[in-house]
């Protein structure tokens, strides 16, 4: 079931969620906050452009965690990103998630953690201007306010969504308050960090595996492997990275499922539908066979691979980037400074690098600031990670070399480090113009709100967005507006027109898209079966196999005494445990019980010939006949034993019982039986 679809931000900021159900038991999928809602409240302090926006202490903006609540808890949370995991306090303060367990990339969770922290910061400032929120319905959600906001809310959201208030909670706190629960370290407590690769076996039947999406430090892709399935959980992900490990695709090939969560391909669907206007289509049409990365020429998994990894895409994004600096150049050289209220880590990184680049060819001596609760950790955690990082920053490291540029603009004092605004030197290092990155992308919270108001009536400024927001409903509270507003779009994820050759690299059975993407699916016939997914909607998938294999202990086979049927059936009794570990069913030997064969009915494959029983039981010196009202018509006849004592054996077409008292009788007639 979706939960929620990517938010404004993008599914970079709010990734979808989803709630997977398998052999009995939840999991959740991600559990961000959309922090576009957050433009419908006024930042603060307060300014007559506010008109319109909501003048209180925001509420949280969070479907995911509202539907998972709704739900009434969950067995375990996969989170495949930082952003991923915003949401998750407002879970694990619930009664229904007390036991639930979280799964995380040991970066993920570590950014995770920062983020959280940096938002509570940040939200304190509204709580200092207005006085504390309150756990109650606040006032402005009521009466006409309420009507004001719902409109407000389908501007910045999905519009199915804006229309449920539900999903507006009161942000969580980073420590724990008397009377109030639901803060960041008791969330952190529920996490167990993985490493890329590393298999965790849940609840004794699914093995889980985090592998890296290339998108992001940390970012990952879930396989879910269970008695009967596999699942690939497939979020926004890159092939090919400038800074975060590659995307793996060996840990995925041949999984039976694939949810495809990565709703960022829908933001390039207008161009890609440009360049499909060019070749008049019908419904029979292949929609994207005019790609030569989609075509289907009978090439091999493993050739298809290189189609997907070229470096097009990361070539795309420096170059993007590399317009964002001489654009920052040209507006330090008229004497504005520059405010980047970007909140992609990697973008930062390569952002930080290139701008040192272009400063020193430049020869421009400028300050440049990063200011966030979050900069100083995230600076020194990032050069100590070099696993997560692509294989050409790891080779930086064999080779001495810092691995990212921001070490050597420390080292030459060009770049400055402080949590706030007021931190302590700031306003003895500060010098204008200059460049600052700082939170948040939203312009509601954080140092870019006061950043902004202090430069937005100067032409010579410059301020770099990102696509995805509503710019408008963004930057009403700074107008009327001089500053020059660059928007930037970055990569976000999986393109569309390469989803088929991914599919056709990963060979799974069933694939589960967002429902946007049904118009762009080839039409030619596929080995896997396409299922389209929307928000609130549940999708049921048949048990692919309704069997699943059991494995032997060794102890139990070998404790096994076979008895030959016929040429190539043997039988043998077996009294085992069934147990289950690291998602594998196993019969190991039970513990040896007393010996109660005379007590059991004792079964044997095969019928038996009334005729070769009689002549087996004489043979062993018994006195014995068919008795006198033998139905042998209706398939049933019974042998009456008289001598060395009194037994009856009933040969019916289903089975043969002997009845018996005498345990040494009983055994002499089971060996005969057994004879024929």
């Amino acid at each position: 079931t979706c939960l929620s679809t990517s938010g404004g931000g993008g599914s970079y900021h709010s990734p979808a969620s989803h709630l997977l159900e398998l052999e009995g038991l939840r999991f959740l999928l991600d559990c961000p906050i959309d922090l576009s809602a957050l433009a419908a409240f006024a930042p603060v302090p307060l300014t007559d452009g506010a008109g319109g926006l909501i003048r209180a202490v925001p509420r949280y903006w969070s479907p995911a965690a509202a539907a998972a609540a709704k739900a009434g808890g969950v067995d375990a949370v996969l989170v495949s990103s930082a952003t991923g995991m915003l949401g998750l306090p407002f879970l694990t303060r619930l009664p229904g998630f007390a036991n639930t367990k979280i799964y995380v990339t040991e970066v993920a969770a570590r950014i995770g953690k920062l983020m959280m922290g940096e938002l509570v910061d940040m939200h304190r400032e509204f709580v200092r201007y207005y006085g504390p929120d309150t756990d109650g319905l606040p006032k402005w959600m009521e009466g006409e306010k309420f009507n004001e906001l719902l409109l407000l809310l389908q501007k910045v959201v999905a519009e199915d969504e804006g229309k449920d208030l539900t999903s507006l909670m009161p942000l969580y706190r980073s420590v724990k308050v008397i009377y109030l629960s639901g803060n960041i370290e008791e969330c952190m407590q529920k996490i167990q960090p993985v490493k890329y690769g590393e298999e965790v076996c849940f609840n004794g039947i699914f093995m889980l595996k985090a592998s890296s999406s290339g998108l992001e430090l940390g970012n990952s892709v879930w396989t879910i492997k269970g008695p009967r399935a596999s699942t690939t959980y497939l979020p926004s992900s890159v092939f090919v990275s400038a800074h975060a490990l590659d995307f793996d695709y060996s840990s995925l090939k041949e999984n039976d499922v694939i949810l495809f969560s990565d709703l960022s391909s829908l933001n390039d669907m207008d161009v890609d539908n440009e360049k499909l206007d060019e070749h008049a289509m019908d419904e029979t049409d292949s929609s994207l066979c005019h790609h030569s990365v989609l075509r289907d020429d009978g090439a091999d998994a493993d050739e298809k691979i290189p189609l997907l990894c070229n470096s097009d895409d990361i070539t795309e994004e420096i170059e993007r980037i590399s317009f964002i600096c001489s654009s920052i150049i040209s507006a330090i050289k008229s004497g504005g400074s520059v405010l980047i209220p970007v909140g992609r880590l990697g973008v930062i990184l390569l952002l930080l690098e290139l701008i040192s680049e272009t400063l020193h060819s430049s020869s421009i001596k400028v300050p440049i600031f990063m200011i966030s609760e979050a900069a100083e950790e995230i600076i020194v955690f990032t050069n100590a990670l070099p696993e997560w990082l692509c294989k050409s920053r790891q080779e930086k490291l064999f080779s001495g070399e810092a691995l990212f540029g921001h070490v050597e603009l420390l080292k030459e004092g060009k770049l400055f480090l402080f949590p706030h605004l007021h931190s302590k030197g700031l306003l003895a290092a500060w010098k204008e113009p200059c460049i600052v990155l700082c939170p948040h992308w939203n312009l509601r919270l954080g140092p870019a709100v006061h950043l902004l108001r202090r430069w937005h009536a100067d032409k010579r400024c410059l301020l770099v967005l990102e696509q995805g927001n509503d710019a408008e409903l963004s930057l009403k509270p700074f107008m009327p507006l001089a500053i020059q507003v660059l928007e930037c779009s970055f990569l976000s994820g999986v393109r569309a027109a390469k989803i088929d050759t991914l599919l056709g690299v990963l060979k799974p059975k069933f694939v589960m898209l967002p429902k946007g993407l049904k118009s762009r699916c080839s039409v030619k016939e596929r080995p896997w079966s396409f299922l389209y997914y929307s928000k609130g909607k549940t999708i049921e998938l048949p048990n692919l196999r309704q069997d699943f294999e059991v494995h032997l202990a060794t102890e139990a086979a070998l404790g096994l005494r076979p008895r030959q049927l016929d040429e190539t059936t043997a039988v043998a009794r077996l009294r085992p445990k069934l147990l289950v570990s690291s998602g594998k069913y196993m019969l190991a030997a039970a513990a040896k019980q007393p010996d109660q064969q005379s007590k059991r009915h004792l079964l044997h494959r095969g019928a038996v010939d009334p005729g070769c029983l009689l002549s087996a039981l004489l043979e062993k010196g018994m006195i014995c006949s068919f008795t006198a009202d033998d139905n042998s018509a209706g398939g049933e006849r019974c042998v009456l034993i008289t001598s060395p004592g009194d037994a009856l054996v009933k040969i019916a077409p289903d089975r043969t019982v002997i009845y018996c008292d005498d345990d040494r009788i009983s055994k002499h007639i089971y060996d005969a039986l057994s004879s024929v």
